[in-house]
């Protein structure tokens, strides 16, 4: 199986070109009210003045662990959201936007548990290595195997990254099968893909970081700090939002490429 990351990427645009008043409205809902939501009312704390690594890291840990009761829900409602668009960019039923918002949640759980049980599997494996490159008391080995499992975790993500669209196009029901088919869909050409992923990833944290930064200026000249703190949040907000939607139509073209969909199933008007 060969990869065209050249068509994937036209066929990622001329969905979203065609489709840009619904895919933007949907992605609105499910990625940027939630993200805008939970950085306004849940701010990450500034790490206190002089604070270690190992102060810092527990600012953080406390910080997740007491936003993880609101930060999961709204995790499983972009989830869900993911696979609505899914169904939406690629369903050769063409479904209404409720079809596909009902059939994108109805696969939610499946799709969950296929991610749990990735992490779950990569998670283990992790452990067993670091504890035992822990054993040896050398940090430059316990650093460079942190390193090697960082590089295992990206491949292993993006040979499994198929099974948002297993579960909602195919309609896989079985997160070990979601998992599988993924993996078979991607043999021999993962690097190809991550390279595509990377690229998209990497375009669109240059631009945010960019983005940001100036209008961190601007906002600064212009306004107090609160009503600059909740502008910032917004174009963040909105910038994240239209990255998630482009990668889930790159996605989307990567998986219609690999599992042989029609080249016009994509970039189609919905109904």
């Amino acid at each position: 199986m060969t990869f065209d990351s050249n068509r994937a990427w036209q066929q990622a645009a001329a969905t979203i070109r065609t489709n840009r008043e619904v895919l933007f409205a949907l992605s609105g809902v499910f990625y940027l009210l939630p993200m805008l939501a939970f950085s306004l009312l849940f701010p990450q704390p500034a790490p206190p003045a002089g604070a270690d690594e190992q102060a810092m890291l527990q600012a953080a840990a406390q910080y997740y662990s007491q936003t993880l009761p609101i930060a999961l829900p709204f995790a499983l409602f972009q989830a869900g959201g993911t696979l609505a668009l899914l169904t939406l960019m690629t369903d050769r039923a063409r479904p209404t936007v409720g079809q596909a918002i009902r059939s994108g949640f109805l696969g939610m759980p499946f799709y969950i548990a296929s991610q749990l049980l990735f992490g779950f599997a990569y998670g283990l494996v992790a452990l067993v290595v670091l504890g035992v490159l822990g054993l040896t008391g050398v940090k430059a080995v316990v650093s460079a195997g942190i390193l090697l499992l960082i590089a295992l975790g990206l491949y292993l993500w993006v040979r499994t990254s198929l099974a948002a669209p297993a579960v909602a196009v195919e309609q896989v029901r079985n997160p070990w099968r979601a998992l599988a088919r993924s993996w078979a869909l991607t043999r021999g050409i993962g690097m190809r893909v991550l390279v595509f992923y990377a690229l998209i990833f990497l375009v669109f944290l240059i631009l945010l970081s960019v983005v940001m930064t100036l209008l961190g200026i601007v906002l600064a000249l212009l306004m107090p700090a609160k009503p600059a703190m909740i502008v910032a949040a917004v174009v963040s907000a909105a910038l994240q939002s239209t990255m998630g939607l482009t990668f889930v139509s790159a996605l989307a073209a990567t998986h219609a490429q690999l599992a042989g969909e029609p080249a016009n199933l994509l970039g189609a008007t919905f109904d």
